[in-house]
């Protein structure tokens, strides 16, 4: 018997139509951030011959989300690292002041860190518990380092943690012989960025970051 007549549907009767799939609603959004959290966005990493390669976007993506976050009274918060003597960013040098102008007020401050994560030894965590804030954007330099650092300790506290994958960026990694030639930067900035792990959302753009004002503060 051939497979067509085993699997022949009977005189007179309807045939088998398969279950419908049932139809994909639309994703919602995703919800809001409430605070904006800017790393070391200074004039000797974002300017001049020590800027990172992607300084120009880097740049516009970051005053549109100062820009927003603004707008809506988000928390904004600007990490200003200070570096060691001799430094590019050596604290009161030229290259150690922040390259977007701060407007102060109760939802928008300046905090100096001394380490790569911004939440080490300075006020930043006790700042983003006061203001209710349950969801941070993350962005600046560099990937690896300080925007790594600060969005991992992030998770760690519980926040939700964006990091637009087109607001954060670094330097090339130079070549080392026997190891590897040069390592471009947007490698590095989309390894630092996955390697936050499957917590964190790293591969929305920063015009895709919605804000809103903290629940209290």
């Amino acid at each position: 018997m051939s497979r067509h007549a085993e699997t022949a549907q009977p005189v007179g009767t309807t045939p088998t139509t398969p279950n419908p799939q049932p139809v994909r609603s639309t994703p919602d959004p995703p919800p809001h951030v409430d605070a904006l959290i800017v790393v070391d966005v200074q004039s000797a990493f974002v300017t001049g011959d020590g800027a990172v390669p992607a300084a120009a976007r880097l740049v516009d993506r970051t005053t549109d989300l100062l820009a927003r976050a603004r707008r809506v009274g988000a928390l904004v918060v600007h990490l200003q690292n200070d570096g060691p003597a001799g430094a590019e960013d050596e604290p009161h040098t030229p290259g150690w002041e922040l390259h977007h102008p701060v407007e102060p007020g109760p939802r928008e401050l300046v905090i100096r860190k001394p380490h790569d994560d911004g939440f080490a030894e300075t006020p930043l965590g006790g700042v983003l518990s006061d203001a209710g804030v349950r969801a941070v954007a993350v962005c600046g330099v560099m990937s690896e380092m300080c925007v790594q650092a600060t969005a991992r300790s992030a998770l760690a506290r519980g926040y939700r943690v964006v990091v637009p994958h087109d607001a954060h960026a670094t330097q090339d990694v130079p070549a080392a012989p026997g190891i590897s030639g040069v390592v471009p930067a947007a490698t590095v900035s989309r390894v630092a960025a996955y390697a936050l792990g499957s917590d964190a959302e790293v591969t929305v753009r920063a015009a895709e970051v919605t804000f809103t004002s903290p629940a209290v503060g």
